[in-house]
């Protein structure tokens, strides 16, 4: 009986290589009791980051090892909880435990790709040098409401400010119900950035250059960032900033480094989901004329009269439009 049971549960396993954490303990129960052995621990995994058909697995006891995929195994990002087993060198992830919720973005051939999986907080970074692009941080905006995690705006580098323009953006987001945060490499110590992480796992994203690395070294002064630790491990010094790495912070928070982006393409989203976005735009959902306001044209638009009346304002509103015209380009 015990043997058709862990029969069962590996065929499942093998069949959708997805499970829950409920459907993972009991597994493991059923194979602990079928051969009267314990299940070791580190058959329970979190990536720490992926490397093509590999991924940097941690097991519960902290020990990271490089493993290969299972073939047809759903895609594992850092920040998943998966199972493996160990093998004569390495190891081999043969199951992704259901996720709360994944970054995803399209790639350059438009297929979508997992970025960071199990999010509490999204820290977007923009900063004075690169010049921002405010469509960019609005994209980001949209894809944290659509998988329901909280966005935190934050401008970094201000030392650099040479006039009040990010200041004033900052300020505007905040105004919206955003929380958002000024900061530079030059102070002290990291308690602002503390504040905000408060023990949960955030993924930490913007355009290339805006200085990701340099928050992350303020968090973990001793943290090797890019070509370290990490990379040793994942074949002697491969470069890591083509892929999201895990960091653990104090308090059992965590943190994941994503690539940094010129673009971030929203082709998965719909039209709708982008309007709800927009946090202004929430009182006048709905509200329009037309059940299928395209929110263009249309006479008695709700959004279109909100911004007539400056309670939107034409910028947000702008960059609401051509993202939602760039989503047929994005397809």
């Amino acid at each position: 009986m015990h043997t058709s049971l862990l029969g069962l549960a590996y065929n499942i396993m093998m069949t959708k290589r997805r499970l829950t954490e409920q459907q993972a303990r009991r597994i493991k129960a059923q194979r602990s009791h079928s051969n009267g052995e314990a299940v070791n621990d580190n058959e329970h995994g979190l990536v720490i980051a992926r490397y093509g058909k590999q991924a940097l697995i941690e097991s519960r006891t902290g020990e990271r090892l490089l493993c290969h995929l299972r073939p047809h195994l759903e895609s594992p990002v850092a920040g998943d909880e998966v199972l493996w087993e160990p093998t004569e060198n390495k190891g081999v992830v043969t199951a992704l435990i259901t996720r709360r919720n994944v970054l995803e973005r399209p790639d350059l051939q438009g297929r979508l790709r997992p970025v960071a999986a199990n999010i509490d907080l999204m820290l977007i970074v923009f900063a004075p040098e690169p010049a921002p692009q405010p469509a960019l941080l609005d994209r980001y905006l949209v894809a944290a409401e659509h998988i329901d995690v909280e966005p935190v705006v934050i401008l970094n580098k201000a030392d650099l400010l040479v006039d009040t323009s990010q200041r004033d953006q900052l300020q505007h987001y905040a105004a919206l119900g955003y929380r958002t945060l000024e900061t530079h490499c030059n102070q002290a110590d990291a308690s602002d950035l503390h504040s905000l992480i408060n023990g949960q796992t955030l993924v930490l994203v913007g355009q290339s250059g805006v200085g990701k690395s340099s928050l992350i070294q303020r968090l973990l002064p001793d943290a090797s960032i890019r070509i370290g630790a990490l990379s040793e491990v994942a074949d002697k010094g491969r470069h890591t900033t083509t892929t999201a790495e895990l960091f653990h912070l104090p308090e059992g928070a965590r943190l994941i480094d994503s690539p940094g982006v010129r673009d971030f393409g929203l082709s998965h989203v719909t039209a709708g989901s982008v309007a709800q976005g927009f946090r202004e735009f929430w009182p006048y959902l709905g509200q329009c004329r037309f059940r299928d306001c395209q929110h263009g044209d249309e006479p008695d638009c709700a959004l279109q009269h909100a911004v007539t009346q400056g309670v939107i304002s034409g910028e947000r509103f702008q960059s609401y439009q051509q993202i939602v015209a760039s989503l047929s380009q994005d397809d």
